[in-house]
Parts: structure tokens; sequence; C-alpha cells
């Protein structure tokens, strides 16, 4: 790749003035970057007189006018595109009127859509609007006519680079023409177009992902009247060139000489196995200063401090830096490790106040439960006295409001400048942050006071970190689902300084967690990209990263901007981008609560197809559990069973006089009739059978002869029983090595049950359908997990 040629078309750009390339310079850069077909093109500029010989100097029977401008970006909808017999009088005659008709039109659509209206024709109309269109017509570009094999719906290719806040570059493909947006809008996700980070793709990787779409389906002649157009080596060589001139003309190249903003080619047509880009544009722009890394390995002082300080604990009321104390203390946190910054007083609560930050020497962590206005104040003495290592930011307010704005803009400058010291100065989390549960570290900073969430009110701790950019979404779903029981629970709140890609950074090296579940309304810039590197490498590690995003929706896009200041973006693009990397991503807040409970229970069984074993109660449940091994994206299949375990069956049904009632096949419907040993031992054949990869065991919790209630052991229905169902499946469990995943239907008088499965870690869904249906999704993103470690694209 010529990288020399194409930086000069970007120097002689910026040097006219301009951020945007004209569509000849387009294909000069296909030219650079190895395009085997970009069409032959002539400019003629304004004001000039071609002889015939310039007109006649593009081969071909017909020719192609363009108009050129750098503010006309969709032409054809301003009569800048026609197409006329190669013969010099036609062209002219074409030309000139273009050049007088253009700025009419173009001005007439900027009227009704003053909001696309370019920044240069601010407060312009009538006339005066057209001169200053007519102003910037730079020529007619004159431009070799291809027809292409096809004018089929789908024969059009789209292929762009874009460079996003969050992700830095990123490579799509898919459905082209005029149509473009409207597929995208239209089609399922990923089936008109996908999407990737250039860092963590390659020409193959991204191949394969484009394989999924329609557009591949009717270029590679799969539908019916289609004929192949072209070859996979030419679409695989277009997106190695593709990802390969992003990369070096990226925000996070230190080397890049200038950043590509936007590049596209809409349309590729297609000519005798040749790929003909019809129209191209690119914006560009002048590198950016990186801002300094923070120094991440802090956060283990965030999250194993082996000191607390706390500002702004009140001694004579309950305010929220007296509950993260009392919290903190009732954690088990040592007393004697703890400090209250508080001039006059000796100590609240039998902790130790002190004056000032720095008056017993440098704090592990210090917790500042302050209101908004007054942590700039903070912010400045601890990094001026270098206080603290780690700094938890509680307060809301701080720039969630346009009031509140410059308030955070300089509390963040003054954090980046202290991470320019040699130490890196503290790390910072929040604000707005709701406090973190590290139980590794022993403490508890919450102000939810404990008559409100008990300390009991959360399960036997599991290997898994929860991370949430809201602290709400947090505390609720462990409220409503206590069995998820994470090692850390972290409020992340504005990212103020720590992001959610730092958090993942530390967390995918953590000794504690297996699990990593994220909530995320927005990234910082660059750090979507950072994210998912951190993905990755956890994936790579032998980790599983949940992840849910909200604001997918404009609507829900601008809730979350105002609910944490947090800066959502292209939710195509998060989502592809995060479940390359390796993570499953959730669709839905049920969703992202049902599989991280899957993953927090689920981790250490081995996950090798996607073959399915369904056992249920009654007939409407084997129904549902039927319909619900499709999930859109993946299938799950109903697994095959040997003859061997066909007759472990046979004899099941026989002993328990069942035979007449009860068919052999998958799902099983083993009827309210089942017992307690039926089910699991039904489930225990499954779960031995080689073509089966997953058990979904539906319990009947109602059933006369289930042992499900919650009453003292020797009662009949009782779940305590040495072999009610929760005993055997318990043991079952252990035994296996396999997914088991059970669904109990009924109300709150079993719910002792479904909470005895999940603590002994048995995931428990209360119906089959749901059981299923998450049970698809998290295989899929275990079978994904595996390929990549197996030899999936590395990363940049």
């Amino acid at each position: 790749m010529n990288f020399d040629a194409i930086t000069e078309i970007f120097t002689q750009a910026h040097a006219e003035g301009r951020t945007s390339l004209f569509e000849h310079e387009v294909y000069r850069v296909m030219e650079s970057i190895g395009s085997e077909t970009p069409p032959q093109v002539k400019l003629i500029p304004r004001g000039t007189r071609p002889s015939d010989d310039d007109l006649m100097s593009i081969p071909g029977e017909k020719i192609v006018l363009k108009i050129v401008s750098p503010t006309i970006v969709h032409k054809t909808e301003v009569g800048g595109v026609r197409i006329v017999e190669r013969e010099p009088s036609k062209i002219r005659s074409a030309w000139r009127r273009m050049m007088y008709e253009v700025p009419e039109k173009y001005a007439r659509w900027i009227e009704r859509h003053p909001d696309a209206s370019p920044a240069e024709y601010a407060g312009l109309s009538g006339t005066a609007l057209e001169e200053a269109i007519a102003l910037d017509l730079t020529g007619v570009l004159l431009v070799q006519f291809m027809p292409p094999d096809s004018d089929a719906f789908g024969n059009e290719l789209i292929v762009g680079i874009r460079r996003t806040r969050e992700f830095g570059m990123v490579l799509s493909a898919g459905l082209g023409g005029t149509d473009a947006e409207l597929y995208a809008e239209r089609f399922k996700k990923s089936q008109a177009i996908v999407a990737a980070s250039t860092k963590l793709t390659d020409g193959e990787s991204f191949f394969s992902y484009f394989r999924q779409t329609i557009s591949f389906e009717k270029l590679a002649g799969r539908t019916r009247g289609q004929e192949r157009i072209v070859s996979d080596d030419q679409l695989l060589e277009c997106f190695d060139a593709c990802i390969l001139l992003a990369n070096y003309y990226s925000p996070t190249n230190p080397e890049a000489p200038f950043i590509i903003d936007e590049f596209e080619i809409n349309p590729f047509a297609f000519t005798d196995f040749l790929m003909v880009p019809l129209d191209g544009l690119c914006k560009f722009s002048l590198p950016e200063k990186a801002t300094t890394p923070r120094p991440v390995a802090k956060i283990k002082n965030l999250l194993h401090p082996d000191t607390i300080g706390i500002i702004g604990v009140s001694a004579s009321r309950e305010n929220f830096g007296r509950i993260i104390l009392r919290n903190v203390l009732a954690e088990g946190y040592p007393k004697e490790q703890v400090r209250i910054i508080r001039d006059g007083c000796e100590e609240i609560d039998g902790v130790r106040c002190i004056p000032s930050i720095d008056t017993d020497g440098k704090l592990d962590m210090l917790v500042v439960a302050v209101p908004a206005q007054h942590i700039p104040v903070v912010v400045d003495e601890v990094i001026e006295k270098d206080a603290a290592n780690s700094v938890m930011l509680i307060a809301g307010g701080l720039g969630e409001t346009e009031e509140s704005y410059e308030r955070a803009q300089k509390v963040i400058a003054d954090i980046n400048k202290a991470h320019e010291s040699s130490d890196g100065g503290p790390v910072f989390i929040g604000a707005n942050c709701m406090g973190i549960v590290s139980r590794p570290g022993g403490y508890n900073t919450w102000f939810i006071p404990e008559n409100k969430f008990p300390r009991n009110g959360l399960g036997t701790p599991r290997r898994a970190a929860l991370v949430s950019q809201s602290g709400a979404f947090m505390l609720f779903g462990l409220s409503r689902y206590p069995h998820l029981s994470p090692n850390y629970m972290i409020s992340m709140g504005n990212q103020t300084d720590l992001t959610l890609g730092d958090m993942v950074t530390y967390l995918k090296d953590d000794d504690n967690v297996d699990v990593i579940a994220v909530y995320a309304e927005g990234f910082n810039d660059l750090d979507g990209l950072a994210f998912c590197r951190s993905v990755r490498e956890a994936v790579m590690a032998g980790k599983e990263v949940v992840f849910y995003k909200a604001g997918r929706t404009p609507e829900g896009k601008s809730a979350t901007s105002g609910h944490t200041a947090s800066l959502a973006g292209d939710y195509m693009v998060a989502e592809s981008c995060v479940r390359q990397a390796g993570a499953v991503v959730a669709q839905t807040v049920e969703q992202f609560q049902d599989l991280f409970v899957l993953a927090e229970t689920l981790h250490s069984k081995k996950v090798e197809g996607n073959r399915l074993g369904a056992i249920s109660g009654a007939g409407f449940e084997a129904v549902s559990m039927a319909d619900s091994i499709d999930v859109g994206t993946f299938t799950m299949k109903l697994a095959p069973f040997s003859e061997k375990a066909a007759n472990g069956f046979r004899t099941l049904l026989k002993e328990k006089r069942l035979e007449s009632l009860v068919s052999v096949s998958n799902p099983m419907d083993l009827t309210p009739a089942g017992d307690d040993e039926l089910h699991v031992e039904v489930a225990k054949i499954m779960l031995d059978e080689p073509t089966v990869d997953a058990v979904v065991l539906a319990l009947t919790p109602l059933s006369p002869v289930m042992q499900s209630l919650d009453t003292e052991q020797g009662d009949p229905f009782s779940m305590h029983n040495e072999k009610s169902i929760l005993s055997r499946a318990m043991e079952l469990a252990k035994q296996s090595d396999k997914p088991l995943v059970c669904a109990s239907d009924g109300g709150m008088l079993f719910e002792p049950m479904r909470e005895a499965l999940n603590e002994a870690g048995i995931p428990v869904f209360q119906t089959a359908d749901r059981a299923v249906s998450a049970l698809a999704r998290y295989v899929q993103s275990r079978l994904h997990a595996k390929s990549i470690r197996c030899g999936g694209c590395g990363i940049r």
C-alpha cells in the first residue's frame, strides 16, 4: 500500500483549506490501496473551455458527468449526476446545464432540510444561497461509464470506514446503493450491514461476518435466478486493504499524518467479475494530542485498600457519609484502618477523626461523600498533597446538568494533569458513584442503610464482578436476584476518570474473578476500543464477559446522557464490536440478568456443542421449550438419543408404570405423575449421553408426587427430604461436567426451592421457555469464545 501517495493527496487538499477529498481524489486513494478497477476520470474545472479531445478522453459509448463540490455529498438528489452519449456536443450541453441547475436544486433541498445544511451556508437563502453554492462548484468530473452485470436488488455493495468516538476506526460493509440507509434500518441486525473495529479484526475475520449478510448471499449467487458476480478473494482483498488504510490513518496510530473521519465507496458495482467503485467520499482531519494513560494498576488500591478515609460523615445525623461508615464497619473492615476526615471531632462510631486528609499519611482509598459543588476543592487538595492512591466520588450532579458542566470539566482537567506525574497520581471513580462492595477487600461503601439492604441480602460470594454505570441498576437487580452474588459490585458513575475499559482491564487479571458482567450507558473517547481489547484478553484467559448496553434508541440514548452524563454512542457499532471481542451481549435487562446467572453458575462446566436434552412435567412446557431453541442469531438442536439411552428411558418409565403415558422423545414430557426420582434419573441419562451437550430440567412443583415445599423434613412434600428433587438435583449437578439448568413454574410458595437450587449453583428459571432461551444465548457465547481461543483473529 502506497501511504506516501495517499498522504500527498491529503496534504494537497489540506493546503487548499479542505477537509474532504473530491471524488476523483478518492479514486486515486483507491488506486494507491490496490483497487483493481477504479474508473477513468477527468476533471473539467469551472470556467475552462475544454477541447473536443478533452471531452472524448474517457473511453466508452457513454459517459457519466458528476458535479464536483466540497459541500454536496448526495449528488443524485440535486441533479448532480448525468449519463450521456459520448459526443462533445451532448457532453457540453449536460455540463453547462448542471453548472446552472445544481445550485438551484441544492438551494431548494437545503431550504427543505435546514438541519442538514452545511455550516458554510448558515443564514443564507434565495439568490444569495444559490450564488454561494455556485461559487463552491469546482467543476464537473467526466467518469468512465461501466454498466453493471445486473441491476437487480442487492447487487451493489457499500464499503466504508468511519472514525467513531468510542471505538476508533470501524469498517462496515453491506447492501449498497441509494437505499443503503433504508436497508440497514429495515433489515434485521447484521443482515444488511455488518461492522467491526479495524483494530480487533482482519480481512479474513471481517469476511466471516460479511458472509452472514443478505448482501453476500446476493453477490455469491445463492439466491434463485442469481449468478455469482464477485469472488471471495476479491472481497477479502478489499476488506484487507480498507483495514490497513483505516489503521494507518487512525487516532490510535501516533505516527498518523492525517486522520480519516469517513471513507466510503457507495456503491461498488460489478462488471464481468470486476469491483467497480461508482461513487466515493472521504473526510479527514489532523491528529489530536493523545491523553495520558490512567494508572490502572491503582485500581488494586481501590478494591483492596489497606486504609480507608471518609470525608463527609456527620456526627449528629444519618447522612450518606455516616451510612457509608456504618456499612464499611458492618462488613468487618477493621476500625483502626479507617479514618474520618473531620476537624473538631475526636471520633464517630468508634472511628478516629483526623483534621485533614494528609494528617495520618497517604490513604489507600478516600471516599468523598460531600455535595458536588465541593468536589473540585477536595480533588485539588488530594492531588496537591498526594494524599490518596484512589478516590471514590459519591456525589451526583457533577457534569449531569448544564450548570455543572464547567465544574466537571475542571475536575477532569485537573485529574488528567495529575496523571502526567511520575507515579500517575491518584485514580478516581465516579462521580455519581453509589459505591463499591468488595468482598475480597472486606468493605462496603454503598450508601444504602442496612435495614433496606441487609448484609445477608447477598448469598455466598461467587467468582464474578458486576460493573455498572448505574448504581440503581445494580442495586435493584441484586435486590430482586439475591442469588446473583458477585465478589465485586462496582458502581462506575460518570467515568470522570476511571472508565469501563479500565475496570475490565484490571479485572481480567484478577484471581477472584471468572465472570465480568457490565452494564454500560456510554463509553468515553476511544474507551470502547480499550474495553473490547480487554474483553478479548479476558476471553483468551478463559473468563466470561456479559454485556448490556443501554441507549439503543434515540430516546434511550437521550435518557442515558441525562442520567450519568455518559456519552452514548452508536448502538449497532457497540454491540458488534463487543460481541466480536468475545462477550455475550444481552438485548434486554432480563436477558442480562439471566445470562449473568448462567455465567456465574456454569462457568466451570464444559460447553462442547448446541445439542439440548429437554425434560418437562407438562405438555405446554414441552411445546414452549421446543419453540424457544431458536433465538434469532443462534439455534439449539434437540439432541437425538442413542438406543442405549432410549432403552434406559423405557426401563425407568416401566418401573414407574408410566410407559403408556410417556413416550421417548425430546423434549420428554414426564407428566405430573413423574416423581422426583424419575425427573432426575432421566436427566442423568441425558447428561451421560454423548449426543447431548446440555440439559434443561423443568420441574413440576405443584405435582402431587413431587417434594417441593419448604416444610420440615419428614413431611411427604418437604424439599428437605433426603430423596427430594432438591437433594437429587444437587447431587446430579455435582457429578456432571455438562450444564444442567432447571425451570420451576409456580408461585411464591415454591420460591424457597428455587432459591436453594440457585444457592447450590444450579441456575433455575420460573418458566421453561425462559430457561431454554437463556441457555441458547449462553451456549452461543461459550462456543464463540471457544472459537476465539482456538485461533480467532488477534488484537493489534
